[in-house]
């Protein structure tokens, strides 16, 4: 399937998704306000940090691999049965600790160990949580885009359903709780999806691991410790300067921002995900690596730039409509968010070549330089010009980082490719 059509088709539960976020963005405005944002924002991040020990850190590589393996269906069994027993045992490690230290955890990264008791729903469910991840990986490196799309669809109600119910009811805990759980009970359905296909089975998750596949796995899990440690953990320490600096409320409205953003490049981020990291997996050689990149810049970039135009442009009739009269401070931060979300898109379609290409070396290390920079850049752009410069701080960081991604893996594509060549010799 070429990019336009899975374009097309990630295009339809991109909009499904996208209509829930929004939606769920108004439901929080209502009922949590600008400081319950902000609390959400850093609980998602412990999600993602923690997430990363049971199994979320080796996606990308069952991604890879199930792509790669084509035409080796006993090689695929092999990685899933490894990918699974990684994400049980994983999740039922992580669980035990997240139960015992709730209280210091929801102390760590919510202020409030009031709020503890969100750490324990979670360790009742995060092993489903690991296994929907797998599942919808194992679907993406198929390429069963439809399966895959109506398993998202199905997430995405899901999360708006149960997020609805428990916000209005429950407030900033019931949204918490929402959190953890939605994407738990979305299991069920994806794990009902791929146990119609004819080359799945639920047995192909269980078993011993394969010692070779653990080895290339673990260069994935080395990869994804090393984001998960550095970008939530940069988005947690921006998040809160924001808020010791200037107020909670003003960190709500960063938040905001950010979740805005991330819900209107849905099409953009996940078409990357969906279509690119499978693809580049296949390719043989630098120029046909090459070429698809030229081909990202030709189709997924424009979509990038329309997307953030008319975000700017409509700025204040989306505050408005998304959120309620207390976020209207947010409107200006969007100048310096749309720059760095265009800047995002340009420099990840050459990123996600390091992913595709297991380049554990220059990944790991351009993660924790502009992660760091992150911050330092905030620190620097809001004592200088205010609050509303950490937007632009973000976007000084993506340029930064577009130009590394462009003189260390685009200019090196064929010196990654001929000493692929020679190990292989």
């Amino acid at each position: 399937m070429n990019l336009v059509k899975t374009s097309l088709l990630n295009g339809i539960a991109v909009a499904i998704k996208m209509i829930t976020l929004l939606g769920l963005n108004k439901v929080l405005a209502i009922y949590v306000g600008p400081a319950g944002y902000a609390a959400i924002g850093q609980f998602q991040n412990a999600l993602q940090v923690i997430t990363i020990f049971t199994g979320g850190a080796i996606t990308n590589g069952v991604v890879k691999y199930t792509a790669e393996y084509h035409e080796e269906p006993e090689q695929q069994i092999k990685l899933w049965k490894t990918a699974g027993f990684v994400a049980v045992v994983g999740s039922v490690a992580v669980a035990l600790l997240i139960a015992v230290y709730s209280k210091e955890l929801a102390s760590l990264f919510l202020n409030n160990t009031d709020l503890s008791g969100v750490f324990l729903w979670f360790s009742c469910v995060v092993i489903f949580f690991s296994l929907n991840i797998l599942l919808l990986a194992i679907l993406n490196g198929r390429k069963e885009i439809v399966l895959y799309i109506v398993a998202n669809i199905a997430g995405s109600f899901l999360s708006f359903g149960v997020t609805f119910y428990l916000a209005t009811n429950f407030g900033l805990y019931g949204a918490l709780v929402a959190l953890v759980i939605y994407q738990s009970i979305s299991f069920i359905v994806t794990l009902l999806l791929c146990l119609r296909t004819q080359w799945f089975k639920i047995s192909y998750l269980f078993g011993c691991p394969d010692k070779q596949i653990a080895k290339k796995l673990f260069a994935f899990f080395l990869m994804a410790v090393v984001s998960a440690a550095c970008a939530p953990l940069a988005q947690m320490l921006v998040r809160s300067h924001i808020g010791t600096e200037y107020g909670w409320e003003m960190a709500g409205y960063w938040e905001a921002m950010w979740r805005l953003s991330a819900a209107y490049l849905l099409l953009v981020t996940t078409t990357l995900s969906v279509y690119y990291l499978p693809k580049l997996s296949e390719l043989k050689t630098a120029n046909e690596v090459r070429a698809e990149i030229i081909q990202g810049y030709k189709l997924i970039f424009p979509v990038a730039l329309l997307a953030a135009g008319t975000i700017y442009v409509l700025r204040d009739f989306v505050v408005a409509v998304l959120f309620t009269s207390d976020f209207y401070p947010v409107r200006n931060f969007f100048a310096g968010q749309v720059v760095g979300d265009s800047l995002k898109i340009f420099s990840w379609i050459m990123a996600y070549v390091m992913l595709s290409r297991a380049m554990v070396k220059v990944f790991i290390i351009t993660e924790i330089i502009f992660s760091i920079s992150l911050y330092l850049l905030t620190i620097v752009f809001t004592q200088w010009w205010g609050v509303e410069s950490a937007t632009w701080a973000y976007a000084v960081n993506y340029a930064l980082y577009s130009l590394v991604m462009y003189i260390f893996v685009y200019l090196r594509l064929d010196n990654y490719f001929h000493n692929k060549l020679e190990h292989k010799a």
